[in-house]
């Protein structure tokens, strides 16, 4: 972890050079004449989605600073490998070489922050500490609001929806890794967390009619330039819109897939919900190729800890009932 970090810092000194040689990119072209964006790639990533409040509207960072940064990484790691059992310490963490001096993956609004929500969207936080309060449905991906029952507890708990799946893809714990396919009128995008694959049809007017909502949304595809856009709408209401702010059912996502090296794609979507969101979000993520197969994360087969989470709870409340509580 610690040669990860410093190679980072290393690398980020000499991006700037390589983003010029990538102007100058040709992608190779499929048998149909299309840009290749076939391959596994992976979206890890150090920078963080919002830009962090003491950098204020610096968008980009100088050397010296990402060398200052690493240090203070590198000490933080450290530290929480030092804390024992309990969590997951930085063995299990992908935390990525594959970024830029920028201080934050928003790119817009400007100052690298989201935008302010719609009065009233709900708000559901999650995370890996004690259940948060809230009602059904628990949007959150990880997680819960209570143990009664399977619904209580977040999507990647159920295996509805990975915690990084998407869509869109944003950097997160581990199995950042994403795998395309593509023939003349289709493209294949699959996931390694919870092994979901988007069929997106290209140049297809057949659109899903409104009343159809599904969880990952109706995605269509078409091809400007080199970059592959795919546009998705009928996202189902049981999923955040994005971040842990509001319902996906207004959203309308647009994902940007462009070859800029023999390595690298970079991947920028845009989030727009006007009744969640009083603007528009754009995230930037560079993506880097993997040299390996994804396997199958089988997560229903192997979901034994969400048998064990209510297990756990169950076998508490027999104690406490035979203890009179």
């Amino acid at each position: 972890m610690k040669t990860r970090i410093l190679v980072f810092a290393a690398t980020t000194v000499l991006f700037a050079g390589i983003a010029q040689a990538q102007d100058e990119y040709t992608a190779p072209l499929t048998e149909w004449g299309q840009p290749d964006l076939q391959g596994v790639w992976n979206f890890s990533s150090v920078i963080p989605l919002e830009r962090p409040a003491f950098f204020g509207d610096k968008q980009f960072l100088t050397d010296e600073e990402i060398a200052t940064l690493a240090t203070q990484t590198e000490a933080g790691l450290e530290a929480i490998n030092n804390i024992g059992v309990g969590g997951y310490n930085t063995f299990w963490v992908e935390m990525g070489e594959n970024g830029d001096n920028r201080t934050s993956l928003i790119v817009y609004p400007e100052n690298g922050r989201l935008p302010e929500t719609q009065e009233g969207v709900p708000v559901q936080v999650g995370g890996l500490g004690p259940d948060e309060p809230g009602e059904r449905p628990v949007r959150m991906v990880v997680g819960g609001i209570a143990k009664d029952g399977p619904e209580d507890r977040g999507l990647s708990e159920r295996c509805i929806v990975g915690f990084n799946s998407g869509p869109p893809f944003t950097p997160n714990l581990y199995n950042n890794n994403v795998q395309i396919f593509q023939n003349q009128s289709t493209a294949v995008i699959m996931t390694e967390m919870i092994h979901d694959a988007r069929v997106v049809p290209i140049a297809s007017d057949a659109s899903l009619t409104n009343d159809i909502r599904l969880w990952t949304g109706d995605s269509r595809g078409h091809w400007d330039g080199d970059t592959l856009v795919v546009e998705t709408r009928n996202f189902n209401s049981f999923t955040q819109s994005f971040g842990v702010y509001g319902t996906a059912g207004e959203k309308l996502l647009t994902e940007r897939f462009t070859r800029t090296g023999p390595y690298t794609v970079e991947y920028e979507f845009t989030v727009e919900d006007p009744a969640t969101f009083k603007d528009k979000i754009t995230v930037m993520v560079p993506m880097s190729k993997v040299d390996g197969q994804l396997y199958e994360y089988a997560c229903h087969e192997g979901n034994y800890g969400m048998i064990n989470i209510l297990r756990g709870e169950r076998m508490t409340e027999q104690r406490e009932e035979e203890n009179g509580q």
